[in-house]
This record gives structure tokens, sequence and C-alpha cells, in this order.
């Protein structure tokens, strides 16, 4: 039986495909740019901080991915340890591995706005083409924020996707 969801519910799947769609663009940045690198490095013209562009869209396309891969439970899970459980086990262990991960991913959603704040008064920028990225830790912190959220509909809608 499929019941729809609420408005709040749909705007997080919506932000998540949103973060889904940036952490692919971030990708095919990285996979751009390094193939043009090494390309233009044989005609002995690199591209200045190609370095520091791919370490800043690997950062972007690992923190995007995470909210839609955790609504459609794409991790990876260990079932050696659910199969030697009850039910009752499997749900208690279940139950407290997702309020670990909501405080995690808050934790680190707070961290990241710190830090991007930090990284915005020092002036922080890339190394090679000082590009500022006090952006990023923002980004981080809000797709943790929405990975906390998917985790907290997962906790409340048991047996449910959110995707």
């Amino acid at each position: 039986m499929s019941r729809r969801l609420s408005p709040f519910w749909m705007f997080v799947v919506g932000c998540s495909k949103g973060f889904a769609i940036l952490a692919l663009a971030a990708l095919l940045a990285m996979m751009l740019i390094v193939c043009s690198d090494v390309v233009l490095r044989l005609f002995g013209h690199p591209i200045k901080g190609a370095y520091d562009l791919v370490r800043v869209a690997g950062v972007l396309a690992i923190a995007c991915a995470l909210p839609m891969t955790t609504a459609m439970k794409g991790h990876v899970a260990i079932e050696y340890f659910f199969q030697k459980l009850n039910r009752v086990g499997r749900v208690l262990v279940d139950t407290v591995m997702r309020i670990l991960m909501v405080v995690s991913f808050a934790l680190a959603t707070v961290e990241c706005v710190r830090r991007g704040i930090r990284f915005l008064r020092h002036g922080e920028v890339t190394q090679t083409i000082e590009f500022p990225i006090f952006w990023v830790p923002w980004v981080m912190a809000a797709a943790f924020l929405l990975t906390a959220m998917v985790v907290c509909y997962h906790l409340t809608h048991p047996g449910r996707h959110l995707s």
C-alpha cells in the first residue's frame, strides 16, 4: 500500500534529487578536468589549478550524493549481524543506529557551518588558483542536514523508502 508523502517529505525528496544532480555535475566536472588536463599536458599546457578544482568537485560529489543514497537505502549493510538477532533485537539495533546517525549528521552540519564561517572570515582559498572555498563546507552542511532528515524519515516510517 503506497501512501502519499506529506509536503515536507516531498520537499526533502526534491532537495535530495537536486543534491544528486549536483553530485552528478561535480563528478562530470572531475572527469572533464582530469581528462582535459591529461590531454593538454601532452602538448605542454596543463590546466592550472586542476588539482584544486578536482578536490573541490570530489568533496561536492561525495557530500551531495549522501541524501539520495540514504533515501534509497543504497548504503552497504552488514546483514550477518542482523541475521543472528531476533526481530526485537533487529528493531532495537536499527533504531539505535539511526539515532546515532541523526546525531552524527547534525553535529557534522554544525561543524561544517562553523568551518565555512571561519573560512570566510580568514579569506581561505585554494592553493594554486586562489579560488574561495568558504561555500564548500556550507554545501556539505546542507547535504548533511538533509541526510539527517532522511534518516529521521526512515526512523519514523520503518520499512518505507523516501525516494
